[in-house]
């Protein structure tokens, strides 16, 4: 089976970390009887140059259409200045609006080398997932 990937590459370092996710993911897939097909999506600063716009409504059609979406970073120094609806971040607003995504799902970990900065001194584990909505 195969399933349609949106890739939204964005800016900074996202390009290099989707490449690097696909290269997983294509692994992880060889063991199933899924494959992947991938599909270029332009969202964030890139989208800004482009298109003048964070979050471009082919985008958001093109998003809609595909099985997932994997998004790397947006956003950067060169943007920094513009107005609040025309930053590279609204283009994750308005795709987990038009996706109908309302959770963001941030895990806790606790590594040996801050335990000293922890607050919660007494504790030598920390196993907290925190839910955003």
């Amino acid at each position: 089976m195969k399933l349609k990937i949106g890739l939204v590459k964005g800016d900074g370092i996202g390009p290099e970390i989707v490449e690097c996710a696909i290269k997983v993911l294509d692994k992880v897939l060889d063991k199933t009887e899924y494959s992947a097909v991938y599909e270029e999506l332009c969202a964030g600063g890139v989208a800004i140059d482009k298109y003048g716009v964070p979050l471009p409504d082919e985008t958001i059609s093109k998003a809609l259409e595909c099985d997932s979406v994997l998004l790397g970073a947006v956003g950067g120094p060169k943007w920094d200045t513009l107005p609040g609806h025309l930053r590279p971040e609204r283009a994750l607003l308005g795709l987990r609006k038009e996706l109908g995504l309302f959770a963001n799902i941030r895990p806790v970990k606790l590594y040996d080398a801050l335990k000293d900065r922890c607050l919660l001194k007494d504790s030598d584990e920390i196993d907290i997932v925190i839910v955003r909505e």
